[in-house]
């Protein structure tokens, strides 16, 4: 078990923020768990332990969400994103971390600048198969190796310019199972150690409380709004997913 203060000051903010996120802000900004965390420990070990409590948040929010997701859309992603948590798998040892937040960054970057500076009204667009079946699958791709598969899924989502409700369970559903098909390959790559699930443990009672104030700024906030603290996530993330790669 990781004994480090330091460490569990930055995992609890992250904890936090992940279930803020997952239980009613979009779920993007989770993506700043593992390099909350990334500082104190190894990005592999801060995933690791980060993973548990994901998935008892996802099963939590998905009762809150339950039957609120757009069938639709999930018949194309998940399909696919569970495709790129098998590339995922593959290529574990031989992509670098620095590499996959690189990716995530560029596009949380793209949608966000494009958000803050378009003019005039967005043009709704239709859930497209081909777009869905590219962003599922590199949101599951990159949520496998380092839980950041918040950006990619966004961004098919987002130009659909749906309700936030409409928009949130889609999310909920799709983490759900990406997140759950990950234990075994966890445990084949000898993620599962005794140290990390006791880590874990120390910090689930934080995953309920996180979803919990989550779900509450969700039935509180216009459209409006909530689409605005979306790519402002998405904005922060992409400056400090570049940040955390940027040679010093």
């Amino acid at each position: 078990m990781i004994l480090d203060p330091c460490f569990y000051v930055a995992a609890s903010v992250a904890v936090l923020i992940a279930g803020i996120a997952k239980g009613g802000l979009g779920g993007g900004i989770a993506v700043v768990g593992v390099p909350l965390m990334a500082m104190v420990v190894s990005p592999g070990q801060a995933a690791a332990v980060l993973l548990p409590i994901l998935m008892v948040m996802d099963a939590l929010a998905l009762r809150a969400y339950w039957g609120a997701w757009d069938r639709p859309n999930l018949r194309i992603l998940l399909p696919a994103a569970l495709a790129g948590t098998v590339l995922g798998f593959i290529t574990f040892d031989v992509l670098s971390d620095d590499g996959l937040r690189a990716l995530v960054a560029v596009v949380a970057l793209t949608y966000a600048i494009r958000y803050f500076v378009r003019r005039g009204p967005t043009v709704e667009r239709p859930p497209s198969t081909l777009a869905g079946v590219v962003w599922g699958a590199l949101a599951g791709f990159t949520s496998f190796s380092v839980h950041a598969g918040g950006p990619p899924l966004q961004a098919y989502l987002l130009p659909q310019q749906m309700h936030r409700t409409t928009f949130q369970a889609p999310s909920v559903g799709f983490f759900f199972v990406v997140n759950w098909s990950k234990v075994v390959p966890y445990a084949w790559l000898g993620q599962w150690t005794p140290d990390n699930l006791l880590t874990s443990l120390v910090l689930l009672p934080l995953a309920p409380l996180g979803i919990w104030i989550g779900r509450r700024i969700h039935l509180r906030v216009k459209d409006q709004l909530f689409f605005r603290v979306v790519h402002g996530s998405l904005l922060l993330i992409g400056v400090k997913l570049l940040y955390d790669v940027a040679p010093l």
